[in-house]
């Protein structure tokens, strides 16, 4: 588990018995590591083991991207046949 980072429950690293974390939480510890690896001060095995976590967390992330497009094309729906919709951030 890294420090300072609370994993809630749900998903687990394949590697360990750590879960890994929700959606947003999930950016925000990808940022920390890149920014942490863009300042080029981590020793090699520290940014071997980021890498790693930051591959893992992007995975998870994209998963969860996925599975949501899925909900969305499953409520857009309409007689059958998906209308597709554009999406308004302003509603």
């Amino acid at each position: 588990m890294v420090k300072g980072f609370d994993y809630p429950v749900g998903l687990q690293y394949p590697w360990s018995d750590t879960p890994l974390p929700k959606f947003e939480e999930c950016l925000q510890r990808l940022e920390k590591i890149v920014q942490e690896l863009e300042k080029g001060e981590v020793p090699l095995e520290k940014s071997l083991t980021l890498f790693e976590e930051g591959m893992q967390l992007s995975n998870s992330c994209r998963k969860e991207l996925e599975q949501a497009e899925g909900k969305v094309e499953i409520l857009l729906k309409k007689n059958g046949k998906l209308q597709p919709e554009p999406f308004d951030t302003l509603s």
